[in-house]
């Protein structure tokens, strides 16, 4: 099997709530659009309170963009698109397991995992949101690494936003330096917290020892500074031949 290059892409959208303090859906769509992502890990995509309803119009956003979201057996309202506001979007592959996650910490968090076939290779992708509490996301990352690394040997992507900005030993994300790059590494970091002036790395995409992800980049577009209080993340993932 020939090796296959994928575009990835993780982004909090805020709601579809601008720096305007505009919601703007079709606005957020057009953002998703310029990214051009063949895998997209989304987060805050439905309201956080009440019937949970998700912000987004899905038929508009397949259409404009020909990306789906898994499909997994909503708990939390059936109003809303994601799993505590995470969704994972995808063309071009096969979903063969959708898996939510409940995070511990004291604020309601989760996790989407998605076991994907992408083109003949196995992917297995876990969008995040993680707490805002340092306590919390330690137990958060504790908890993820237990699903990173499958059995049958596929690689992980974790994509997210994970609020933290910290790379040596006080790092949030330590639980998962083992499994994962660029817990540490300055080099597979991007500022993309606020958009107006990106200065923390607080969303990150990041692969285990088997995925090799190259390319990390904002997307930076006037469009997408003014659509969320987080830039997108964009990077590309090259799976090994076999």
């Amino acid at each position: 099997m020939a090796a296959l290059d994928v575009t990835l892409a993780s982004y909090n959208l805020h709601k579809a709530v601008g720096r305007d303090m505009r919601r703007d859906p079709t606005r957020t769509i057009e953002v998703i659009r310029e990214i051009g992502a063949d895998i997209v890990a989304l987060q805050e995509v439905d309201r956080r309170f009440g019937d949970r309803k998700g912000v987004l119009d899905l038929d508009a956003l397949r259409e404009s963009t020909g990306l789906q979201p898994v499909p997994f057996a909503d708990k939390l309202g059936r109003l809303a698109h994601g799993w505590h506001g995470n969704l994972v979007l995808f063309r071009n592959a096969e979903v063969e397991r959708v898996l939510p996650i409940t995070l511990p910490g004291l604020e309601p968090r989760g996790a989407l995992l998605a076991d994907l076939d992408v083109g003949g290779h196995k992917l297995r992708v876990i969008g995040a949101h993680l707490g805002l509490l340092k306590q919390s996301r330690l137990l958060q990352a504790q908890r993820l690494a237990q699903e990173i690394g499958a059995e049958d040997g596929r690689p992980t992507i974790v994509m997210g936003d994970l609020n933290e900005w910290r790379l040596g030993a006080n790092c949030s994300l330590m639980p998962l330096r083992k499994r994962l790059w660029a817990v540490k590494s300055t080099a597979l970091t991007v500022p993309s917290f606020p958009s107006q002036l990106p200065v923390l790395p607080l969303d990150r995409i990041m692969g285990c020892k088997r995925s090799n992800v190259v390319e990390l980049t904002r997307h930076d577009t006037p469009l997408a500074r003014i659509a969320s209080d987080h830039m997108p993340l964009r990077a590309r993932l090259r799976l090994s031949a076999s």
